[in-house]
């Protein structure tokens, strides 16, 4: 339970971190970037995802 409690108290602190950040013109440029790069990162993954799948199932004929 203490463990769950620090977590919490880690994740609320990166909200907190994260708003006050976004604020300053700087932060936001950052976590506009930062935000790019995921949404790169998630849309290449599932595009690799997707040709995997494709790729399998053209092998086993679905």
């Amino acid at each position: 339970m203490k463990t769950f409690l620090w977590f919490l108290i880690g994740v609320m602190g990166g909200f907190i971190a994260a708003h006050f950040v976004s604020k300053d013109p700087r932060g936001h440029d950052l976590l506009a970037d930062v935000d790019a790069r995921i949404a790169g990162f998630t849309a290449a993954f599932n595009d690799a995802y997707r040709a995997q799948e494709a790729r399998l199932d053209s092998t086993t004929g679905n």
